[in-house]
């Protein structure tokens, strides 16, 4: 009989052991932490924003042409220079003059070059190069063409549903392949609209003294919507539900647990969201990354 009582009491023994056991792992293991950055909310503007195309043109070009049917004796001037105006750029010898050519040094009476010196009716850069030295040219044919540095535009096109956020007199950014940025304004808008994309033309003017070339694509972004005092918190910080209808964020009540506020998001950019509702002070503390997969109360351990 005392033998019995012996194993009754070892089993309980184990047994209580046991509980013991299991119950402090699952105490230890509803108390793991997860690491965490924090960050808290900013009182800030904000603003939607769509992003453009703009191409760059020369609105005004001239066209230098032959006064006169004959040969290209010189040329001065190749394509991409930057010419003032009054530079001579070619030198033309008349059909005459080219027959007489080797009549005129031996006759001391016949004074006749026959050459026609073509200056750059205007200041700009040299975009076409038509003829070449020795070619023969029409009398009004075009030698070469300039563009006007001072004609230099953007041409932004906008979606005709999209034109009520673009207007004259707006300042925006230009923002070139090798990422640098120009500031510009828009200075007019055209009376057309392209038929197969439906977009409209604005034209921007640079405000830069950079020589940049024609048909280069920059972007510009409009703002179309935005804000300029109100809860801004960093979009790693808003978290929502499969459907994408609910929103919330993980505050921190203290150093080690973080709780689930649901909140009524508004304006979303690429790295920024406003919060409408609720209001947060300055001295809250959202879970900024480390959120993801946190249940409605966490504990958490911030981290640097």
């Amino acid at each position: 009989m005392r033998h019995l009582k012996s194993i009754a009491l070892i089993v309980l023994s184990v047994v209580l052991v046991n509980c013991k056991t299991k119950e402090a792992s699952e105490e230890t293991a509803s108390k793991a932490t997860t690491p965490i950055t924090v960050t808290s909310v900013q009182m800030t503007a904000i603003g939607e924003e769509i992003t453009l195309n703009a191409v760059s043109a020369f609105h005004q070009k001239n066209s230098v042409k032959a006064t006169a049917g004959g040969y290209v004796a010189k040329v001065f001037v190749k394509i991409g220079d930057v010419v003032q105006a009054g530079k001579v750029l070619y030198i033309l010898k008349t059909k005459e003059a080219e027959a007489l050519g080797s009549i005129t040094p031996k006759d001391s009476t016949l004074h006749f070059k026959g050459e026609m010196i073509i200056k750059a009716p205007s200041s700009g850069i040299i975009t076409e190069l038509n003829k070449s030295a020795n070619d023969y040219v029409a009398d009004g044919e075009q030698l070469c063409a300039i563009a006007q540095q001072n004609s230099f535009v953007f041409e932004l096109s906008v979606p005709f549903e999209q034109n009520k956020f673009v207007h004259v007199g707006q300042k925006c950014d230009l923002l070139l392949p090798d990422n640098t940025v120009v500031s510009g304004n828009i200075i007019s808008k055209l009376a057309s609209v392209d038929a197969v994309s439906q977009t409209e033309n604005y034209v921007i003017k640079p405000t830069t003294s950079r020589y940049l070339p024609e048909n280069l694509v920059a972007t510009v972004q409009i703002t179309i919507n935005g804000k300029q005092h109100t809860q801004v918190v960093d979009k790693n910080c808003v978290l929502t539900d499969e459907t994408v209808e609910k929103f919330w964020v993980m505050k921190l009540i203290n150093d080690s647990t973080a709780v689930k506020v649901p909140i009524i998001k508004g304006i979303s950019t690429d790295t920024k969201v406003e919060i409408l509702s609720p209001t947060f002070s300055k001295e809250d503390r959202l879970v900024d990354t480390g959120n993801y997969g946190l249940p409605d109360t966490a504990y958490v351990k911030i981290g640097k």
